[in-house]
């Protein structure tokens, strides 16, 4: 009975510390938006040695009554990997510096690949109000998101008017765009656009990804095609054009479409609605052409391996994310092939070489 009592305490502390944790979880990404704020990625980096936690202290834009602070803002950072410590040797004596890991690498503001206007974005109040109303827009039927639950209109509708949300939904989307155009244009890659003339960005936005395949493939003119308000200011190039309208209306013609995070944002009947557009806009080329999607897959429970958790835990918190601020969904294999069926196209290829996402070609 005692050894009984032992594993019943046991397992009543393990399910304790595992609630506490899920409530706490949110500090991770606070502290995490806090150091970028203060610039300390960079602050590291510039230094371009292990930094001494004085050093660090000294470098950054801090009240001085705060300066004790920073070594435990910096102690949860690291538990979570996004810096790391390294002994150095000084004078007589050693030391603990600062450094940066592969995932602060990518928080440094000069960084091609930087993911902090992504990060900046999706930690606005704007977009984490929202989820305060989660269980208020479950026990009503009067707005399809919580964030018109919070903000009464839809995020779309929202920007149109809002500079702020405009301008960081812009930045945080180009960040991402370069990340992707960086392995999109990669060897591995390149093959997606071989044979094709002519390219439609939906969804462009203000063309990151656009001039970024337009100038690895210069023979093949690129057209970005977003809401007017987001190209109105926008001036093209040789092979690169901006054009104003709506996916739901009608997509220019092309050879190949680009839906890169776009189809995530709807439900399956809008998407249905965006995917038979797409395929006549390829269709009146008379080519048979392509398009040619990036968004998740997520990973089937059967397919997962034991290092997969935490990959997979990623993609569900973006299929939540979806459900909170649009209509969208992440969607599995089976639930991509139903809609590419459903939307009158003969097949599909699905090739997983984007992390978390996937490049889906499917042809009429």
């Amino acid at each position: 009975m005692e050894f009984q009592s032992e594993m019943q305490a046991a397992k009543l502390l393990k399910a304790h510390s595992h609630i506490w944790n899920h409530i706490f979880n949110f500090i991770n990404s606070m502290s995490l938006k806090c150091a970028v704020e203060l610039g300390i990625p960079d602050a590291i980096h510039n230094y371009g040695q292990p930094m001494p936690l004085s050093q660090l202290i000294a470098s950054l834009p801090i009240h001085p009554s705060k300066s004790s602070s920073i070594q435990r803002l910096m102690r949860i950072l690291i538990h979570s990997g996004i810096f790391a410590t390294k002994i150095v040797a000084k004078d007589d004596h050693r030391e603990v510096g600062y450094v940066l890991t592969d995932s602060s690498m990518l928080l440094l503001k000069d960084n091609p690949l930087s993911v902090t206007p992504f990060l900046l974005a999706m930690l606005d109040p704007i977009f984490t109000k929202p989820w305060h109303k989660l269980s208020t827009w479950f026990q009503s039927n009067n707005k399809p998101t919580p964030f018109e639950t919070e903000h009464e209109e839809t995020l779309w509708g929202y920007a149109c008017h809002e500079p702020k949300l405009n301008e960081v939904f812009n930045d945080a989307m180009a960040s991402d765009a370069r990340f992707v155009s960086k392995l999109l244009v990669d060897d591995k890659c390149k093959g997606v656009f071989e044979g094709l003339e002519s390219l439609v960005d939906v969804g462009g936005g203000t063309g990151t990804l656009a001039k970024a395949i337009a100038k690895s493939f210069p023979q093949l003119d690129c057209t970005v095609f977003d809401l007017p308000h987001v190209v109105a200011e926008l001036e093209g190039s040789d092979n690169v054009k901006y054009i104003g309208g709506d996916m739901f209306e009608a997509v220019p013609p092309s050879d190949a479409i680009l839906l890169k995070s776009i189809l995530h944002d709807w439900n399956d009947e809008e998407c249905l609605h965006i995917l038979k557009n797409c395929k006549e806009a390829i269709m009146s080329k008379g080519k048979g052409g392509k398009v040619i999607i990036i968004d998740m897959v997520i990973m089937e429970d059967e397919k997962k391996g034991n290092d997969d958790d935490k990959f997979v835990e990623t993609q569900l918190f973006f299929d939540m994310l979806m459900m909170v601020l649009l209509t969208g969904k992440e969607r599995n294999e089976k639930e991509w092939a139903k809609l590419i069926f459903s939307a009158g196209f003969n097949n599909y290829k699905i090739t997983p070489i984007l992390g978390l996402r996937s490049l889906i070609e499917i042809y009429p």
